[in-house]
């Protein structure tokens, strides 16, 4: 076998070929092939055939069935005045009678070639920004996005061991990406090799194993302390190749519940402003804490109509809670929406259907904790026996007996 050595050919003398068999752009645009063209030069010969006039014989121009894309670059840096017309290009050039046609060359080019491989494009990025190359240079070197190279140059913090089973097809993109929301290499291949073993390898295993021990970003005290507070703390927020600032996981359980804490306890002081005896907060509240305990009277400012209203919130509430509180999955999207609906309607409903006796106020306290908006919830009205005003009296009858008692 004998290969064909390039020779040049001026640029005014090609056109492109009607046997080439590209015609969906797909992929890189001309304008950014032509760019980095112009950048690093033609890196790839175009493939050529004489024209030859209706003698037979050649003209001295020649037609390109194979190099479609990169003629048509050529072609616009010609058109934009950053390439004369008469620059000699590289080309292999087939004999006008050979035996391969040149439609069956335009689809070899195209079909036989493969696409770079991931982790090799990983490996290449690496190196340029081990040299020093920003993010945003090697995007735009590359016409891809900066998300495209932080999501390779990512690749990075994945065990050297889950690199090589994703290299070797062991696991998919998705799978390798997945494992991106932990640094912690042993903790990588532990969770791999188990869920191996186990048959269930997949995006969402993969994560939940590695996030097992975090918050979700959906969790009531993360949306009510916020990341940037839970940041500006020193906490961390997990996140894998697939998700955004807004998304992930908060690593620091006890510090994401400090901070809660806290924040709802300045809600607190704000609550007891309006009188009450006692304020009790918790992030959750059991039902118990309730238990034996008086609430007082109120009396409303709702219409009949406002208390239909109020009533049916009320019920489609504890509906909600009955078919999603207890689930150990996070709640869906819509239902928690509108889950934060019915405790706004709520709260405004209870703002003028519990007005109290600021008497019974200075006796009485409030419960405060989270919903699952992470939304302040006030169960205000609560009276405990040993702060009833029968209890006091009594207590002094008794003194009184006591006292008068021979």
């Amino acid at each position: 076998m004998v290969l064909t050595e390039a020779v040049g050919i001026p640029f005014d003398k090609l056109s492109l070929s009607q046997a080439n068999v590209r015609r969906i752009a797909e992929g890189m645009s001309i304008e950014d092939l032509a760019a980095d063209i112009a950048h690093r030069g033609l890196l790839q010969s175009l493939s050529v055939r004489p024209i030859l006039d209706e003698a037979g014989e050649e003209t001295g121009r020649y037609e390109v069935p194979a190099g479609g894309r990169r003629f048509r670059a050529l072609e616009h840096l010609v058109a934009t005045g950053r390439m004369a017309k008469t620059v000699k290009v590289p080309c292999i050039v087939r004999a006008a009678d050979s035996a391969i046609s040149a439609t069956e060359d335009s689809i070899a080019e195209n079909a036989m070639r493969e696409a770079l491989h991931p982790l090799d494009q990983y490996r290449a990025f690496k190196a340029l920004a081990d040299a020093g190359m920003g993010h945003a240079d090697i995007a735009a070197r590359f016409f891809v996005s900066e998300k495209v190279v932080g999501q390779r140059l990512r690749l990075a913090g994945i065990s050297p061991d889950l690199l090589e089973a994703y290299g070797a097809g062991a696991m998919t993109l998705e799978c390798l990406m997945a494992f991106s929301v932990s640094e912690d290499h042993a903790r990588q291949v532990q969770v791999w090799d188990s869920l191996k073993k186990r048959g269930v390898v997949s995006n969402w295993s993969i994560r939940q194993s590695l996030t097992e021990r975090t918050v979700s970003v959906g969790d009531p005290r993360t949306l009510f302390v916020g990341e940037d507070a839970y940041e500006a703390a020193g906490g961390k927020v997990m996140r894998d190749l697939f998700t955004e600032r807004g998304e992930g996981w908060f690593e620091d359980a006890a510090l994401l519940d400090r901070l809660a804490e806290a924040k709802l306890a300045e809600f607190g002081e704000e609550v007891a402003k309006e009188g009450w005896k006692w304020i009790e907060v918790s992030l959750a509240m059991m039902s118990s804490r309730v238990y034996g305990l008086r609430v007082l009277p109120t009396r409303s400012e709702l219409t009949e109509a406002e208390q239909g209203a109020y009533e049916a919130a009320l019920a489609e509430r504890e509906q909600l809670d009955e078919d999603h509180g207890y689930s150990t999955e996070e709640w869906p999207a819509d239902v928690a929406h509108r889950m934060g609906e019915l405790e706004r309607d709520i709260a405004a409903f209870e703002a003028r259907a519990s007005i109290y006796d600021p008497a019974e106020i200075a006796i009485a306290g409030a419960f405060i904790t989270l919903d699952y908006t992470g939304t302040p919830k006030v169960r205000r009205g609560y009276v405990r026996p040993e702060d009833e005003p029968r209890a006091e009296a009594e207590a002094a009858v008794e003194q009184d007996v006591g006292a008068s008692a021979p």
